[in-house]
């Protein structure tokens, strides 16, 4: 058995007057999840002698509209479905179908799971229903926490890490994404109106205990609490990965959306961020510190005046507050200048570190060239252009005739006088003019060989 979609055109008194039943929802109110389709007489107002009380008879028509999801179910087992807008034809001779629409490849796995291949004559000892789902967003499910929920409040520019609990009201939107689990584990067969408020308080239930751990997720993204507001994405999808188990795979529900209209947190727990970010904000801060100190003690002068016992008991115990407290006003503001000078010099110290390979990179850059290609800047012992090796240093040698030292050249740039030979046994002693030396030592000063 299965559907076949039929041509728009088809929708005339043709079909009208040969397809036995025609199954029609009109319309799915927002209070209504699932209703049972029921067939309609036709033109002549009269009942269609041909058909019977959950009975398809084969050939029939089969509408769905935009916004619904129509199931066939067969003696409680369900054996097609579809979401696609469209007239179709109900044929028994034809394998199972599946127009999916909207609601993409999830449902196509849940009915290869759940769906049945029955077979049947159309004989009246058979069930047979039409079941419409409505798959438009449910709006208006409002929500609301009985009791304050823990919500984590981090700042990491501080190092604030604090638990408070906060109350939040708001409004959420779910859509039935997969109703073959809806029917399977929900609905089941139904004879009227499967209503939402039949489930709300379920729901209600399990989106609050929901809750807790999904502020934790959006804590963990550094969201205030006060910006939930503006976060329904981030809110929408934390509710769903923490449902998934439950609403996802088990009810085929999804959160669309998430709204929140209010969400506050006692006084004591706001005022206690604040002291802890003013706080740590002045720990490392002296100016910070210093302007807090100025404002405590301009409100203690304020209350030293209105002092019972006179201003001047004020003023000498606000004086012995300002010696007790260890640091003035002063030394803050000492400390403060000195945390300015120390962060430009920071600064300084890093500008010059990022420029210092700047300056260095004419030095590196001279290195030695290659005698094979000419290439300049080389650095290691290989050529980076073509590999030939370095070439080796030049030994030194001194002049026999002038005494010139360090020369590297075939000649002396003292006297011009010529290298000697590399392979030459005797040499000229710089320091008498003895030539024919062989020795380490010149044979008539004994001066050593340079």
């Amino acid at each position: 058995m299965g559907l076949i979609l039929a041509a728009g055109a088809s929708l005339s008194s043709v079909l009208g007057d040969q397809w036995k039943e025609y199954f029609y929802c009109s319309e799915m109110p927002t209070d209504v999840l699932v209703r049972k389709g029921e067939h309609h007489t036709g033109k002549s107002g009269l009942l269609n002698r041909g058909g019977s009380e959950n009975v398809i008879t084969n050939g029939s028509t089969i509408v769905v509209n935009e916004g619904q999801c129509m199931i066939i179910v067969d003696q409680g087992a369900i054996v097609d479905i579809c979401a696609e807008p469209g007239a179709y034809t109900y044929d028994t001779s034809t394998e199972p179908s599946i127009f999916s629409g909207s609601l993409g490849e999830g449902i196509k796995e849940s009915f290869k799971k759940f769906a049945a291949r029955v077979s049947y004559g159309g004989v009246t000892a058979h069930d047979q229903r039409v079941y419409y789902f409505n798959t438009k967003n449910i709006i208006g499910n409002k929500y609301g926490t009985a009791s304050p929920v823990p919500f984590r409040v981090v700042d990491r520019n501080i190092g604030l890490d604090l638990d408070i609990s906060i109350r939040c009201f708001g409004e959420y939107v779910y859509k039935l994404t997969d109703p073959i689990l809806f029917y399977k584990n929900i609905c089941g067969n139904v004879d009227r109106d499967y209503t939402r408020d039949r489930i709300d308080d379920q729901l209600r239930s399990e989106l609050l205990t929901a809750l807790q751990p999904a502020f934790a997720r959006i804590s963990d993204q550094g969201i205030r609490y006060s910006s939930l507001p503006g976060h329904t994405k981030e809110l929408s999808d934390a509710l769903n990965k923490e449902l998934s188990s439950t609403w996802g795979q088990v009810y085929g529900i999804e959160i669309v959306t998430c709204g929140v209209s209010s969400v506050k947190a006692s006084e004591e727990d706001e005022q206690a961020i604040k002291n802890l970010q003013l706080g740590l904000a002045a720990g490392g801060n002296a100016a910070i510190a210093a302007g807090i100190t100025v404002q405590a003690n301009a409100q203690a002068m304020k209350d030293a005046a209105k002092n019972a016992g006179g201003a001047m008991m004020g003023f000498a115990g606000m004086g012995m507050a300002q010696q007790a407290g260890g640091v003035n006003v002063g030394q803050l503001m000492q400390q403060a200048a000195t945390q300015q000078q120390a962060a430009v010099s920071q600064q300084q110290a890093a500008a010059q570190q990022a420029a210092a390979p700047q300056m260095q990179a004419p030095s590196a850059a001279a290195g030695w060239t290659c005698p094979s290609c000419g290439q300049t800047g080389n650095a290691g012992k290989f050529c980076s252009n073509c590999g030939t090796a370095k070439p080796a240093e030049p030994e030194e040698w001194t002049c026999p005739n002038c005494g010139q030292t360090g020369n590297k050249g075939k000649f002396c740039p003292g006297c011009g006088t010529a290298k000697p030979a590399a392979d030459s046994g005797s040499w000229t002693c710089p320091e008498c003019g003895q030539t024919d030396n062989t020795g380490k030592f010149c044979s008539g000063c004994g001066k050593p060989r340079a």
